[in-house]
């Protein structure tokens, strides 16, 4: 692939996640009245209506393997969303992204076939370790918060290659419009459970049409047609500034301080991150 090819899909991937980690922090300050599992039904949900009223997609025309392409992609975003929003109820942003990182960033081990794209994904590694390292408290991480935040981790990996699998088979658009579906009726009665007649407050739901637009739509959006044209280990490790950019979501949305350690890890992924974009800017789309 020429490098100029891949700028629009590196800049599409950038805006994702800037989009995803913002409306992640703004989410959590609904925890309060809708909870966890509200919040992600509502974000989805409300991010599955925008999509099929736009998109509107075609389930008749679609082949068995599509279909089946679109029921796993729809189970990846219900369990990504759904774990990680557990674990911003007791982790820090920050350190929920990082602990959920290590999903992607495995996969971009397993996918690589360079020492140097190794040695990247090594420094990412350290990177978030080092971010995991930071000030929790004194009674340290929430064991709870950490399982679920793993758990979204196993998700994202799965997201990624079932993404990039259906997008191969599948205009984008419909592949993710079909697949929040599926994700809104998943998360539908945990959320009917968590936020009962919350839910359908004007309030609430306007907060979380914001969060389905910035979350969702979005993120969801620009990462599908980007792993159209970039090679999946690429975009594996192009999101290694997931991390950086949940620590300043946190800073600004819902005021999570950054320290040293943090700091010193941020550069560390941000490096690798854009070492990895420039070292590969001449592979092929696996």
């Amino acid at each position: 692939m020429k490098a100029g090819s891949q700028l629009l899909p590196v800049g599409a991937v950038l805006t994702s996640i800037l989009s995803l980690q913002f409306g992640a922090a703004f989410a959590t300050t609904l925890f309060s009245q809708i909870g966890p599992a509200g919040a992600t039904t509502l974000r989805l949900t409300i991010a599955a209506i925008i999509l099929g009223v736009i998109v509107r997609p075609q389930w008749s025309r679609w082949s068995n393997r599509q279909r089946k392409g679109i029921f796993a992609l729809g189970i990846a975003l219900a369990v990504m969303n759904g774990a990680f929003y557990l674990a911003l109820d007791t982790v820090p942003i920050g350190t929920a992204v990082t602990i959920e990182f290590l999903g992607p960033l495995t996969l971009a081990a397993v996918l690589s076939r360079r020492w140097a794209d190794g040695a990247w994904v090594l420094l990412a590694f350290g990177g978030v370790l080092l971010l995991g390292l930071g000030d929790h408290g004194e009674s340290g991480l929430d064991p709870i918060g950490v399982m679920f935040a793993l758990i979204a981790a196993t998700a994202w990996a799965g997201y990624i290659v079932a993404g990039s699998h259906l997008a191969a088979t599948l205009p984008s658009a419909d592949g993710l419009a079909g697949a929040s579906i599926v994700a809104a009726v998943l998360t539908l009665p945990f959320g009917v459970v968590s936020g009962g007649s919350e839910l359908l407050d004007p309030k609430m739901l306007a907060a979380g049409a914001a969060v389905a637009i910035l979350s969702s739509v979005i993120p969801y959006s620009l990462e599908m047609w980007a792993l159209r044209s970039l090679a999946k280990k690429v975009f594996a490790v192009l999101i290694a500034l997931e991390p950086a950019a949940a620590a300043l979501a946190g800073v600004l949305v819902i005021g999570q301080t950054l320290d040293a350690f943090t700091l010193v890890a941020i550069g560390l992924v941000v490096t690798a991150g854009v070492g990895t974009v420039v070292m590969n800017r001449k592979s092929t789309p696996k």
